[in-house]
């Protein structure tokens, strides 16, 4: 067996990446569609911007930016791929939208895609490979050494329901508003090796937990770690991976901010880790985003009280504003500001229209234009 330190590729320290799952729509009715394949078979592309390719189902697309040093690369990057996209949609009469949940697809109606990996994962998972087409925003921060990506994945845990709060996109489900601001995660729950990374001391002890799932038949390859937040060695990255795709690609780069600039402050000022944080308190907190976004109570357990997202946000964006200016990246952190205060996450935008239109077909019309239009929902200027 190969030890998985000789696979750990050292990156750039803080170099960014993005990949956003995407909603592949019917131009009649807003529904999801099944198109992957001929879409990308279809498609002309140089690669200039970074990857377009498959995910489990036909009814989603994926786009992973190039390594990038600074947040204004990455949302360069997702510009281009969000009007390579658009392009070919509009050739293929497919609208494109983001957003954490189709409001209301059928999921037996999904198609799993061609290729080996999604066979073993449908024939291992069954129907929930097909429930799993639901879209999500995975952020990676370059490190420079194994050990330094374990440590950084334990230094993010506890902040896992702040990336879930920022980035929530997926208030309904089944035509039904779950009354959550993330119902995404719901979804990823079911699988057996998802939710919080394990304890682990160093890049050794990592690899000795790996080797024991393989050895137990428990998993095959760290892409079967559904982990909120897991090392990723042949990228030399950290993977934080519980955000909801966002309705726009402002928002994606702005979480790319939060990402680095956090990423930047624990590396710089080395907190002690809260390795004995109880995983009960840590799945309270986790559900508490996932159901309340900016309206949750998060339990300090050192304090041994609960704490105000807000207040928690805000205490976190005033940290990190040293980090941000010398990273160049305070404006785009200041959107999530901006969000913050207005109380307006991509959950409220979706319910608001629902509001307005009554119907959830032209919500999910709504969304594609606003991903079309390259505008925010906060402020709906356009920063391209």
């Amino acid at each position: 067996m190969t030890p998985l330190t000789s696979e750990f590729k050292h990156s750039r320290p803080l170099t960014l990446g993005v990949e956003l799952e995407l909603q592949l729509l019917s131009q009649r009715d807003f529904d999801l569609t099944r198109a992957a394949t001929d879409l990308l078979g279809s498609m002309h592309y140089d690669g200039r911007f970074g990857e377009i390719k498959l995910e489990i189902t036909e009814s989603m697309i994926e786009v992973s930016t190039l390594p990038r040093a600074t947040v204004d690369g990455i949302a360069s990057d997702l510009d281009g791929l969000r009007q390579t996209l658009l392009a070919q949609c509009a050739r293929n009469n497919i609208a494109l939208c983001g957003g954490g949940t189709h409001p209301f697809h059928h999921w037996p109606d999904r198609r799993i895609c061609p290729g080996q990996r999604f066979d073993e994962l449908y024939s291992r998972y069954g129907y929930l490979a097909k429930q799993f087409t639901v879209f999500g925003q995975h952020i990676h921060v370059g490190c420079t050494s194994a050990d330094e990506a374990i440590w950084l994945t334990q230094a993010l845990a506890p902040y896992v329901p702040v990336f879930i709060a920022l980035s929530a996109s997926s208030p309904y489900v089944d035509g039904v508003d779950t009354l959550f601001q993330s119902a995404r995660l719901n979804a990823v729950s079911a699988f057996p090796l998802s939710g919080q990374c394990p304890e682990l001391r160093d890049w050794a002890h990592f690899v000795e937990h790996f080797h024991f799932l393989q050895d137990c038949g428990i998993a095959n390859s760290i892409k079967d770690l559904y982990w909120d937040i897991r090392p990723k060695p042949e990228y030399g990255t950290v993977e934080i991976r519980v955000c909801d795709t966002p309705l726009t690609i402002e928002r994606a780069a702005a979480l790319a901010a939060l990402a680095q600039s956090l990423s930047h402050h624990l590396l710089r000022t080395r907190p002690a880790i809260n390795t004995g944080l109880h995983l009960y308190v840590a799945r309270y907190n986790k559900f508490q985003a996932c159901r309340y976004g900016f309206a949750a109570h998060i339990s300090d357990p050192l304090q041994r009280k609960p704490v105000e997202m807000k207040e928690l946000l805000r205490e976190l964006f005033e940290q990190l504003g040293e980090d941000a200016r010398e990273l160049g990246c305070s404006a785009w952190l200041d959107l999530l500001k901006v969000s913050l205060e207005a109380e307006l996450n991509d959950a409220r935008w979706l319910r608001e229209q629902q509001a307005k239109h009554k119907n959830l077909n032209d919500v999910t019309h709504a969304a594609a234009l606003l991903f079309a239009s390259g505008t925010t929902t906060e402020s709906g200027e356009n920063k391209q």
